[in-house]
């Protein structure tokens, strides 16, 4: 049987979940406590985090922590070499990310923008990284493509695939409206096209 985990954890771990579906603000601390086991209202919460922005910021530190253990996306091409097999992984491994850190997004999406300087900080230390990567490597394929060119294909390659995630969560869908294997078929292609279009290559 495993062991429940320790309360601080639990603590944070329902914090996150609620603030993504419900938002910061609308979650009350006997909300954060029940759900961890704890008795409602009886300021347990407050033995281990001093208030409930603590309590955001230690949730933002644990998603940036999962964040910097993840591969940088260059080591997943080891040995591939073309182009429309790298943009695949590519898509599988930005999808992962955006579903490692859905709470994290989700909760920047609900949360008004300079109510938590820690949370906009997270927010966009994660798209502007991914937004670089995503560039460097067009860049690496495209190199005679001028930089805005490639950080306009990278916005645009990131934001399909941050909206894909989105349109799921907006519309409260368990499951993708479209597949992602159909889904990253066409925005492999799609990419793919624009890129050898844009280096004079078609």
């Amino acid at each position: 049987m495993t062991a429940p985990a320790p309360t601080r954890e639990r603590l944070v771990t329902e914090a996150m979940r609620l603030f993504s579906t419900k938002g910061f603000e609308a979650t009350s601390v006997s909300q954060i406590e029940a759900a961890a086991g704890l008795a409602a209202g009886s300021g347990a919460l407050y033995r281990h985090f001093k208030s409930k922005d603590a309590l955001l910021a230690a949730g933002i530190d644990r998603q940036l922590d999962r964040r910097r253990a993840m591969h940088d996306i260059r080591a997943l091409f080891a040995g591939l070499g073309d182009l429309q097999a790298e943009l695949t992984v590519l898509g599988r491994y930005l999808l992962t990310v955006v579903d490692e850190e859905r709470e994290l997004l989700q909760i920047a999406a609900r949360t008004p923008a300079g109510r938590s300087p820690r949370l906009d900080t997270a927010y966009a230390a994660l798209v502007d990284g991914l937004n670089a990567e995503l560039a460097d490597w067009v860049t690496a394929w495209a190199p005679t493509l001028n930089p805005e060119q490639c950080r306009v294909l990278a916005a645009l390659g990131l934001n399909s695939i941050l909206g894909a995630r989105f349109a799921t969560s907006l519309f409260h869908e368990s499951e993708p409206r479209i597949p992602d294997d159909r889904y990253l078929a066409e925005w492999t292609a799609l990419l793919a096209t624009r890129i050898d279009a844009l280096a004079g290559r078609t």
